[in-house]
């Protein structure tokens, strides 16, 4: 673990936000590849560049029930003259393309994904035909056995066909040798499609990061349970757990730890077996039971060199406190973030996403941003020298802020789908005025 050796240290020292997240991501490594089953790889980014070593499809074949013809054999056909051709038998999907051939005046029954025999060159839909009963255009292919020896008889046809027509073509989804997907690729249900079409049934990736989320607090009560008096409900972790979630990780949610150093540093410590990054919340200010600081300030010190948690002050609201570190003999990283909700909420969408979606290796580890015109009611105040982040709602160039400043409104965060950004050396902002948004759905 290396902090950033170009910053000045004190206990009043300022970082700014921009200085701590820089720290986390020099240090925040992406996970070791590994092979992985299709099912099991599913969210998890593409290490290779992924070729077609098989062209899709892998031959010609149909894309309707109907009729393999020769075009020149439906020329001018219609309802009135129809073109009455020899079915020389059926070719089912999975069927080898070799068993039949259609010569001059001839037909043969082809069902969807059925490869195109020799001799044909179009494929006329069933209900363009009479279906080999003779009795008009027929709305469906009828039963028959798919023996070719039984599938003799006759077909009128009553429409003319193209060449190639409701045929597709070898290779006319990705041809052999082509790249099916980049390197960096994040595997949704559509990527995992075409490896499996491509005939992958593993593929290199970054696995998802396990991530341990964790609060502490003794007044902390679980959701469902009874609350006492001077208690609250547990909302922090269950935030950062879907939080977590949301940015690609596979992630465990800890019951809250009360306000005791060692009983915090030995669940973290039997939570590391697990974690590829710990999360905690609350207990990293300057009070007297702010046990995260308490039991982690020193906690590898002493014992594995390169770890230990610093915590620090940013030039930030809400989220001012802040601690960053690895813990354990694998240096996993930790972040430890404020406890009140808003300032942990918005604290993990700033340093504890981009941690993630570096560990799984992605490029690009931010959310987006965009500017808008500030929808308000009076002008925004900010503190000077602080960076401030405000809940708002965004909508086709404009946002407005949602709740108020408080850091403890959970209310409002739940309408909230963005963050106003309000500069250090900015303390008021007008209505009307462009403003940098950062873009959280």
């Amino acid at each position: 673990m290396s902090t950033a050796a170009h910053h000045p240290t004190g206990r009043d020292q300022l970082w700014s936000v921009d200085e701590h997240l820089e720290d986390i991501l020099a240090t925040v490594r992406p996970l070791e590849p590994i092979e992985l089953q299709l099912p099991d790889a599913q969210g998890c980014v593409l290490v290779d560049d992924v070729m077609v070593p098989v062209s899709l499809p892998p031959f010609d074949n149909s894309s309707m029930d109907g009729y393999a013809v020769r075009v020149a054999d439906v020329a001018g056909a219609s309802e009135e003259f129809p073109a009455a051709l020899d079915v020389v038998g059926d070719v089912a999907a999975g069927q080898a393309a070799d068993l039949l051939y259609v010569g001059p005046g001839q037909a043969a029954r082809i069902m969807t994904g059925a490869p195109l025999p020799a001799g044909a060159e179009a494929v006329v839909p069933v209900e363009w035909t009479d279906g080999g009963l003779g009795e008009g255009p027929v709305s469906g292919m009828r039963a028959r056995s798919l023996a070719p020896e039984q599938a003799s008889g006759h077909v009128r046809v009553y429409r003319p066909a193209e060449a190639r027509a409701h045929v597709r073509a070898k290779g006319s989804d990705v041809k052999a040798g082509d790249r099916a997907l980049d390197a960096g690729t994040v595997l949704g249900p559509p990527q995992i499609a075409l490896l499996a079409a491509i005939g992958r049934g593993t593929v290199r990736v970054r696995p998802r990061p396990r991530v341990v989320v964790m609060s502490t607090g003794s007044e902390l009560v679980q959701p469902g349970e009874e609350l006492g008096s001077g208690q609250i409900y547990d909302s922090n972790s269950f935030a950062l757990t879907a939080a977590a979630r949301d940015a690609g990780a596979i992630a465990y949610r800890v019951g809250a730890v009360a306000d005791d150093a060692e009983t915090l540093r030995s669940t973290i410590e039997d939570q590391l077996v697990r974690a590829d990054l710990v999360v905690t919340t609350g207990g990293v200010s300057v009070g007297a039971y702010d046990v995260v600081k308490e039991a982690l300030e020193h906690v590898g010190d002493e014992d594995e060199a390169g770890s230990g948690v610093e915590f620090r002050k940013l030039a930030m609201q809400p989220g001012k406190p802040q601690g960053f570190g690895s813990i354990g003999p694998d240096h996993i990283p930790l972040l430890a973030l404020p406890g009140n909700p808003v300032s942990s909420y918005v604290s993990f969408e700033l340093f504890v996403r981009p941690a993630i979606r570096t560990l799984m290796g992605l490029e690009d580890v931010h959310r987006p941003t965009t500017r808008a015109k500030l929808i308000a009611d009076k002008a925004l105040t900010s503190p000077k020298g602080r960076r401030q982040f405000l809940r708002a709602t965004y909508d086709d160039g404009t946002v407005r802020p949602v709740g108020g400043a408080g850091s403890h409104l959970v209310a409002a965060l739940a309408h909230a789908d963005s963050l106003i950004v309000v500069p250090e050396d900015v303390e008021h902002v007008e209505p009307g005025a462009d403003v940098e948004v950062v873009l959280l759905g």
